[in-house]
């Protein structure tokens, strides 16, 4: 799922998918990262008459609607039996579109769906049992609680291990850690995380179905 706003920097290979859906002007970043759109949502108020055209399909909305464009995208993405969903995105552009595509991504209603992040050069995945990171020692590490409490959380190969511990949503406990080893794991009992890591050219990842 490619989002809309100004074209993501710092991407580096993308993986390969089945199915490319593009959040509204997420159609012309999608372009300009060299995807071809399978399906294109939204109210079509920001993608070019040109990238829509090139669409294997359109999907049109009202403008004046109550989900946003990448809640459509990933309803899309749920309907056409996805398990799996990489979004990519940017933290520039308006901030509220970037934070609320950061919990759009953590919602339960997703609950079924492996989600991970590409966001400029930074990777996140939502993280509700398991996720296992391999990347440079000294990358920054951070741990967020999205929509209440995460419980049991445990993590090895992290500077500053958990284990067994509570993080609260707007607690520091999870921000800024560090990979102390090539390769990390964050457990989760219960609760969401939102797993940040904030560098360019990460390595591949594996995460527990």
């Amino acid at each position: 799922v490619v989002t809309g706003g100004p074209l993501p920097t710092n991407q580096g290979p993308l993986p390969s998918a089945d199915l490319v859906i593009a959040a509204d002007g997420g159609a012309d970043n999608a372009a300009d990262l060299g995807l071809a759109v399978d399906l294109v949502v939204g109210d079509l108020d920001s993608a070019s008459s040109a990238a829509v055209a090139r669409a294997g399909k359109v999907e049109r909305h009202p403008e004046d609607k109550d989900e946003t464009d990448l809640e459509l995208a990933l309803r899309a993405a749920v309907a056409a039996g996805t398990r799996s969903v990489t979004v990519v995105g940017t933290l520039g552009g308006r901030v509220d579109h970037a934070l609320a595509n950061l919990l759009v991504a953590a919602s339960d209603r997703w609950s079924n769906l492996r989600i991970d992040l590409r966001i400029d050069g930074a990777r996140a995945w939502v993280v509700r049992d398991h996720v296992e990171v391999v990347a440079q020692v000294g990358d920054v590490v951070s741990l967020l609680a999205v929509g209440g409490r995460a419980t049991g959380v445990t993590t090895t190969g992290l500077a500053w291990p958990l284990a067994d511990a509570e993080v609260e949503p707007g607690v520091g406990l999870g921000l800024s850690n560090r990979m102390a080893a090539p390769r990390a794991e964050v457990v989760v009992d219960d609760g969401t995380l939102l797993v940040i890591v904030d560098r360019t050219g990460l390595e591949p990842v594996t995460s527990r179905v």
